[in-house]
């Protein structure tokens, strides 16, 4: 890990998940808070919609370019929310100069799987009648990814494009970057609660819509980005997803952020973050309208 990465990690002193008396209801208002007390930048107009019962936020950039980006918040499917991401959903607008629509989806253990993904599909069935115009395109970090992909999966043709940021996609933790273990800042016993509370029960670990590597329909998939990070235990499953989409003939690009971990890229003080988020933006450039 670069140094400021490695700094990071070490000062993190949050909770342990699912340890005894641990209070999920307040962990998650406790980052609700703490993220919104961060500056944020300007975006032309910020509004709450409602598509199909599911809540979500609608960011517009000054001067829009054509299309939609539909965002899948990470969490691993049970913490964060759109305030938690509202920071990152104003980047991302702002950079791609294209609307930002933030999925505030179901989460485990209250909502557990597949209430996640039917929320994407209600979101998808409210922009095919009435939403606002695309070309759509699925993104999202880490479980939000996995949504992003599965979104994709369980409607061809929907989506112009894909962009995944370090996607949490194997259930059964195991490939072999999970060795970077603890002292990346993602503790295997972590990852292992989250699926745990997504999950209704572990015959779900092989469901293609929990699991989208076991999909046998990456050929349906439109142009994909998947990012990488270097000392991310969820970076072999990504780069495993970007050669399987290759393989099944789709175009994609597959990139290793060196010396970072899971997480950076919500992060602005992460010196990686900011250029990562461009090059999505100039991705995306390659495959939606100018004009």
């Amino acid at each position: 890990m670069y140094p400021d990465v490695r700094a990071a990690v070490e000062a993190d002193t949050g909770p342990v998940l699912g340890a005894p008396g641990f209070d999920l209801a307040a962990h998650r208002e406790e980052a609700r808070l703490d993220s919104l007390r961060f500056p944020r930048e300007d975006v032309a107009s910020v509004e709450d919609v409602d598509a199909d019962g599911v809540r979500c936020r609608l960011y517009v950039p000054a001067d829009p370019l054509p299309g939609l980006v539909v965002h899948a918040h990470g969490g691993g499917f049970v913490l964060n929310d759109i305030d938690v991401h509202d920071a990152i959903s104003r980047r991302v607008a702002n950079r791609g100069r294209r609307p930002v629509l933030s999925v505030d989806y179901r989460r485990p253990p209250e909502h557990p799987f597949p209430a996640a993904p039917d929320d994407l599909d209600a979101v998808v069935g409210w922009l095919r009648r009435e939403g606002p115009p695309g070309p759509y395109v699925a993104h999202g970090d880490s479980a939000g990814a996995n949504l992003a992909l599965v979104a994709a999966l369980r409607n061809p043709g929907f989506f112009a494009a894909v962009a995944l940021v370090y996607p949490f996609l194997d259930p059964r933790t195991a490939f072999p970057s999970w060795d970077l273990g603890v002292e990346s800042g993602f503790d295997p016993a972590e990852a292992a609660w989250y699926w745990e509370q997504y999950a209704r029960t572990e015959a779900d670990y092989d469901d293609p819509d929990l699991a989208p590597l076991l999909s046998e329909h990456l050929h349906t998939l439109p142009p994909t980005f998947v990012a990488t990070a270097e000392a991310d235990p969820l970076r072999d499953e990504g780069e495993e997803l970007a050669r399987r989409i290759a393989e099944a003939g789709v175009e994609v690009v597959g990139i290793r952020c060196l010396g970072q971990t899971h997480g950076f890229w919500r992060h602005a003080t992460f010196a990686a973050s900011e250029p990562l988020v461009r090059q999505v933006a100039a991705w995306l450039d390659q495959h939606l309208p100018s004009a």
